[in-house]
């Protein structure tokens, strides 16, 4: 099953930015997210993401 855009959307709300690839990844863990998830933030390209359009554009490359 692949993440959609809208999941992720729903899943990432009431994060602060910016926000390290490790934040997210806490974040998915201490909120259960899945194992697909865990492992989209773990393949990130930066970082860091100041803004939550600068995380969506990096998390649609690698879908």
């Amino acid at each position: 099953m692949t993440v959609t855009g809208v999941q992720w959307q729903e899943f990432l709300a009431g994060l602060d930015y910016p926000v390290s690839r490790e934040d997210l990844v806490r974040w998915c863990q201490e909120n259960g997210g899945g194992t697909e998830m865990l492992q989209m933030l773990r393949a990130l390209p930066a970082e860091e993401f100041a803004t939550p359009g600068e995380l969506g554009e990096a998390l649609t490359t690698l879908a």
